[in-house]
């Protein structure tokens, strides 16, 4: 009986590596008599460097809303209206059509929106479709769920687009869904309009999903300009998922959002919004008071905010770029022109 007992709480932890936990784990072998410090290469947090700060306008609309002490309390599971507005307005700029307040759902940062996702996508015995390299919280998110993963490669010498070949070959009636991280992370690449519309096309081909990272949108300083995937949404449903961490330079507030791209209508049926919507009742979205901000921030933030950020990532990215060429053990295979990223190797050819 107390050997049953044990088999019970014995439960499997997946084996997936993380940036977070190989930190802890170099933080944890150093000698504490070793002064020197250990730097993470890995966390796309803009606020651990002096040079990055967030505008003035987005301090002051926090500060404002939680004086005025009309959001101290609970917030409605898929975020306040007004701010589920102000994203949907924002996203929409750039799409061939409107979004609605009722295809934006709000989360506690960007990671919240992955683990959801996969959450209400997951079902015994289905696969999802992982790019390689890619952002290791989605392989840990789905060994959670218990979904098989998946992984295509991207290709170096193509400024690490998607082999699409691969993707068919891997897909099957199985496949729930692709991901698809554009700016790239860790790749610091930007796929073209063309690309994405073949990423989209082959989605539909395959009846899959398409779950669009895009927690890097606009970060692009390259030749490729930033196209949201839900561009494509009436080829194929997109499910788009972003926040105001790193544009806006505020990873700490966790604010992002799950939104539907679907002008067809292919993927809300009501079975699927009625399941999204009761598994955000379980889960803690941001602070009301930050998602109370969110419309002053998107609507009174100046382009030379953006452009200042832009230009910055840019001169960085440069001299990474440069930096990596003196050391003779690894190459950066494809210049970066987006997000805050840059992927090396140590197989180039030199």
């Amino acid at each position: 009986m107390e050997d049953e007992k044990k088999q019970n709480l014995d439960i499997e932890t997946p084996n997936n590596i993380t940036i977070k936990g190989i930190i802890g784990l170099l933080m944890g072998n150093t000698d504490c008599n070793d002064n020197r410090k250990v730097i993470s290469l890995g966390i796309g947090d803009p606020t651990a460097y002096s040079c990055f700060h967030t505008t003035d306008v987005a301090q002051e609309a926090v500060v404002e809303a939680l004086r005025s002490a009309k959001f101290n309390g609970y917030s409605p599971t898929a975020g306040l209206p007004p701010a589920r507005k102000a994203i949907a307005e924002y996203l929409s700029r750039d799409l061939p059509y409107k979004l609605s307040s009722d295809d934006v759902y709000l989360t506690a940062g960007c990671t919240q929106a992955i683990e959801i996702t996969l959450s209400i996508l997951a079902r015994p015995g289905m696969n999802i479709l992982l790019p390689r390299p890619g952002f290791p919280i989605y392989g840990l998110c789905a060994a959670f769920r218990h979904l098989e993963i998946r992984y295509y490669d991207l290709v170096p010498d193509k400024g690490w687009e998607v082999d699409l070949k691969a993707v068919e070959a891997l897909a099957d009636q199985s496949t729930v869904a692709m991901v698809i991280i554009n700016p790239g992370n860790p790749c610091g690449n930007v796929y073209t309009y063309q690309h994405l519309n073949k990423i989209a096309e082959t989605a539909k081909k395959l009846g899959v999903v398409i779950i669009a990272d895009e927690v890097y949108g606009h970060l692009a300083f390259g030749a490729n300009a930033f196209v949201p995937m839900g561009v494509f949404g009436s080829i194929a449903p997109v499910i788009t998922l972003g926040s105001l961490s790193k544009r806006w330079l505020v990873p700490g507030w966790r604010l992002g959002w799950l939104v539907m791209n679907d002008p067809d209508g292919s993927l809300k049926s009501p079975k699927f919004v009625e399941r999204l919507k009761k598994y955000t009742d379980i889960c803690g979205g941001p602070a009301t008071f930050i998602q109370a901000a969110v419309p002053t921030i998107i609507e009174q933030t100046h382009e030379v905010f953006f452009r200042k950020t832009i230009n910055m990532l840019k001169q960085t990215s440069d001299i990474c770029f440069e930096k990596i060429k003196e050391i003779h053990c690894i190459c950066c295979p494809y210049k970066p022109e987006g997000s805050m990223a840059v992927m090396v190797s140590n197989t180039c050819n030199m």
